[in-house]
């Protein structure tokens, strides 16, 4: 423990860990809930960004006003920062080739069962790409600051980086309730999709010890980007979601298998 903030203990630590999750995700949702019904009085196009992304920032900000010091010390990591030599260079390029590998696995084997899978020329697109590329990546660093900078270390304080990783990638699904109210085979893609892709983030950034929040937010955008102009499935259709989820879980695979240095069932030692 720093600062003011005492140690209180095993059940202390407990209580404490369930507080700061249940404040970031209260607001996480409820302000996307906001932010997504003033959208439209903004003027700004949901082609471009989708102001839901900031709810997770939202969370983050308040949970800094109540807690600063804890709250720092789960964001440790989260900006550019030393180095350190173990290694961690070749995980986060492996991490941000995972992100087109699952474009390619999904939009491949749509095409191949007969799907409207094409590349989009991104000169077509309402807006232009530049402008699209750019807000989507600070709309996923909104969303990433509180799935894999505040909220994955929370939980990873009590679990392995498996599971902390799984769970969060549950939450960060439930997150996008407009899912549940589609097909269950579509709502079941999504979320396999969210838990496969945040397990590839938590292990893949597992010991890495700066940079945290550009390599989610960029991981975020390049799978954003390549479903944007290969695939349809965000327009309600069954068979490209269920085969994105499909593509995410094949993606995981080698990341669960080859997994951290630390036993993937071990929570983070001293963390409360």
């Amino acid at each position: 423990m720093t600062g003011t903030e005492p140690s209180t203990g095993r059940l202390g630590g407990m209580r404490e860990w369930k507080a700061e999750a249940g404040v970031f995700l209260s607001v996480a949702f409820v302000a996307a809930g906001v932010l997504g019904a003033v959208q439209p009085g903004t003027g700004i196009p949901t082609g471009v960004v989708q102001l839901t992304q900031f709810g997770p920032a939202a969370g983050v900000a308040v949970l800094a006003l109540l807690r600063p010091a804890r709250t720092r010390r789960r964001l440790a990591g989260a900006l550019p920062g030393p180095r350190g030599a173990d290694g961690s260079a070749g995980r986060e390029a492996l991490l941000l080739l995972t992100a087109p590998l699952i474009v390619v696995l999904g939009a491949g084997t749509y095409a191949l069962l007969g799907g409207d899978a094409r590349l989009t020329d991104p000169r077509t697109l309402e807006h232009p790409f530049a402008l699209v590329v750019a807000a989507q990546l600070v709309g996923a660093c909104g969303e990433e600051i509180g799935w894999r900078c505040l909220l994955q270390p929370l939980v990873r304080s009590r679990f392995g980086p498996l599971t902390a990783s799984a769970l969060v990638g549950l939450v960060w699904g439930l997150w996008h309730v407009q899912v549940l109210a589609q097909a269950p085979a579509y709502a079941a893609g999504f979320l396999a999709a969210t838990v496969a892709m945040s397990v590839v983030l938590g292990l893949g950034l597992e010991r890495v010890r700066a940079n945290r929040l550009l390599l989610a937010g960029g991981f975020h955008t390049l799978v954003n980007l390549g479903m944007l102009l290969t695939m349809d499935e965000e327009s309600g259709a069954v068979l490209p979601m269920v085969l994105f989820g499909a593509a995410c879980l094949v993606a995981a695979v080698p990341w669960v298998l080859r997994g951290p240095a630390v036993s993937i069932l071990t929570p983070a030692h001293g963390a409360r």
